[in-house]
């Protein structure tokens, strides 16, 4: 069972789009688990749930079981964990628990093989929890948004990384950066993508998401845009990101 965390340290840098709508694409051939890291519950109700209830709360300081969390949605082969305000009082509640971060991996490993693949949404700040998802996930996603600003933060979020393999999980790896809401005609948006290539390489998926209404309409119906619109090139273009992540495992 893979297990994918999907962060940027910068907000507004399309990480629940990416979630949601990655998972979307996977279930359509496998099955998929999307874990709401962050109390802002984006993903949550993006996926149709309206109370994330306490939940997740629960799985970190009181042990209870992360499957039965597992919600069904209305798309295919998907489900969720859901979040809410709830969850942040876990950076809080864990303080002073000794090898807090430690303690969502082991959640994360008692889950029951029923799943191909688990995706963590994670919160777009620095903090307990997205240390955890960090030393829990064996792969990172890293959705950047075209703008200078954006790849900032990437570097940021490196550093992060690094201290995490050297102190947490030495197995975690980066699966792939996406570039995201690219727009062809804005010339800084293509110089964007450029430097990515070229400071990281290979990391860096060859599918990229460009900027689309039918992903803002999509969100604003709480569909993935692989329902809403089937045809459309988001849609595409998020089974090329599965498709190619599929290939890296």
């Amino acid at each position: 069972m893979r297990a994918i965390a999907i962060t940027n340290q910068k907000g507004g840098s399309g990480k629940t789009t990416s979630a949601v709508n990655i998972a979307a694409a996977l279930g359509r051939s496998h099955r998929v688990l999307v874990i709401d890291f962050d109390p802002q519950a984006n993903a949550t109700a993006w996926l149709g749930i309206k109370d994330g209830g306490s939940g997740l709360l629960e799985a970190l300081t009181d042990g209870r079981p992360l499957a039965e969390l597992a919600t069904p949605t209305e798309t295919p082969g998907v489900e969720i964990v859901p979040a809410s305000a709830w969850l942040r009082r876990a950076e809080k509640s864990l303080a002073s628990e000794p090898g807090a971060e430690t303690i969502f991996r082991r959640a994360l490993l008692k889950l029951p093989r029923r799943w191909d693949v688990v995706l963590v949404d994670c919160s777009p700040w620095l903090g307990l929890l997205t240390i955890s998802a960090l030393t829990a996930c064996s792969e990172l996603l890293v959705p950047v948004e075209a703008s200078t600003m954006a790849t900032e933060g990437l570097a940021a979020l490196t550093q992060t990384v690094d201290k995490v393999r050297e102190g947490l999980n030495p197995a975690l790896k980066t699966i792939g950066i996406l570039p995201f809401r690219v727009d062809e005609r804005r010339r800084v948006d293509c110089e964007v993508v450029e430097s990515l290539r070229r400071h990281f390489g290979r990391q860096v998926l060859k599918s990229v998401i460009h900027e689309s209404a039918r992903l803002r309409e999509a969100h604003s119906h709480a569909k993935a845009v692989e329902q809403y619109a089937p045809t459309s090139r988001a849609a595409k273009e998020f089974r090329s990101v599965a498709a190619e992540l599929s290939r890296r495992n």
